[in-house]
């Protein structure tokens, strides 16, 4: 499946899923606050016709709208228009649009409610511009979109289901887990910002992540953090072993800035290439941190990976890896892999061996 229609699609069933079940509880909100709401009117004799079974599945329709239109336009905003607008300027035509989509869900679901129950409600042309429940139910979306934000923008800085752990302070206390690591670097980067300049070279680094980020939902990377231009990535061991995921991913992301190559002679005059060393073992995570609280991982295997890193341009290859990392990898079928003898890292006393990998054609 294309790796942007398989994100367009997560993005999508959790947009669903959020905005179904904000409007069930709106709907629900709305109908025990229906006596003493003025901006809700009822015509005598209809009182025994707007109950809770009745309100509850409109309220579902309008959730289910609301999650497809929203995915599918934070998708298209996220993935298209980002890049070109600046975050003020997206946020005003977000609110916009979204505006006009409300008004036209809710003038939708009030015929749908007078065709079906005939009752006399108001869905003249304009009827939002003086109806209090109408500005409420816009409060509630904005209100409602502004949590889904932050879910989204925490779980896209934590990681993958870490915010929710944080949440619960599973990691307030120290805890071990079993990790691959990856440190990514760009090659010859002090050349290139020599060349380029700070603000051309801030560009490039800015595009390759920007690359980088298309391949990690691909294959269930997590990014550590940034610094300068390296970026860290992780795995849970079993995960980054399936499928080769941790090895497949910077080879595609090889592949993609070769694909990119008319476009970063264009914008660059160069092809940006990258190294990585890579590294798996025991490590203790923890939440560290008052002011900009943040997961950090302690231990060996950090070390060792951007130590192995360290060794590329030594041997002249774009990617190492640990003797430990590639004995558990499977890669007999989409890879040759090379060994380059024993090294004796930067702080260590006992020397590593380490492997480099050919990808088979």
């Amino acid at each position: 499946m294309n790796k942007k229609f398989s994100n367009y699609l997560t993005t999508l069933w959790q947009s669903l899923l959020f905005w179904t079940l904000a409007m069930l509880a709106l709907g629900i909100i709305r109908f025990y606050g229906i006596a003493d709401d003025e901006g809700i009117q009822i015509a005598n004799g209809y009182e025994e016709v707007i109950t809770m079974p009745i309100i509850l599945p409109f309220f579902a329709l309008l959730g289910v709208a609301m999650g497809f239109i929203y995915g599918t336009l934070e998708h298209l905003f996220d993935g298209v228009i980002s890049k070109r607008i600046a975050i003020g300027l997206q946020n005003l035509i977000k609110i916009f649009v979204y505006f006009i989509i409300i008004i036209i869900l809710l003038t939708l679901l009030i015929e749908l409610v007078r065709h079906m129950y005939d009752i006399p409600l108001n869905n003249q042309i304009g009827w939002w511009r003086r109806d209090r429940t109408f500005r409420a139910i816009v409060l509630y979306v904005f209100l409602s979109a502004l949590v889904f934000s932050f879910i989204k923008i925490s779980n896209e800085k934590f990681g993958k289901g870490v915010f929710l752990k944080m949440l619960l302070g599973k990691y307030k206390k120290p805890i071990e887990e079993f990790r691959i690591f990856m440190f990514l670097d760009l090659h010859s980067s002090t050349t290139i910002a020599e060349t380029l300049g700070h603000y051309k070279y801030s560009q490039l680094i800015q595009d390759c992540f920007y690359d980088l980020n298309e391949l990690v939902p691909k294959y269930s990377a997590e990014i550590y953090q940034y610094v300068g231009d390296e970026a860290v990535l992780s795995w849970p061991y079993k995960k980054g072993l399936l499928n080769n995921q941790c090895v497949a991913l910077f080879f595609s992301f090889q592949e993609l800035l070769v694909s990119k190559e008319a476009f970063y002679q264009k914008k660059y005059g160069l092809v940006p290439k990258f190294k990585a060393g890579m590294h798996g073992g025991k490590l203790m995570v923890a939440e560290v941190g008052v002011v900009k609280k943040e997961l950090a991982f302690h231990g060996d295997v950090i070390n060792t990976s951007a130590r192995i890193q360290a060794e590329c341009n030594n041997f002249g290859v774009p990617i190492l890896l640990s003797e430990q990392l590639i004995e558990d990898l499977d890669i007999s079928k989409d890879y040759t892999q090379k060994p380059l003898g024993s090294v004796l890292l930067k702080g260590k006393h006992k020397k590593v061996n380490i492997f480099t990998l050919i990808e088979v054609q």
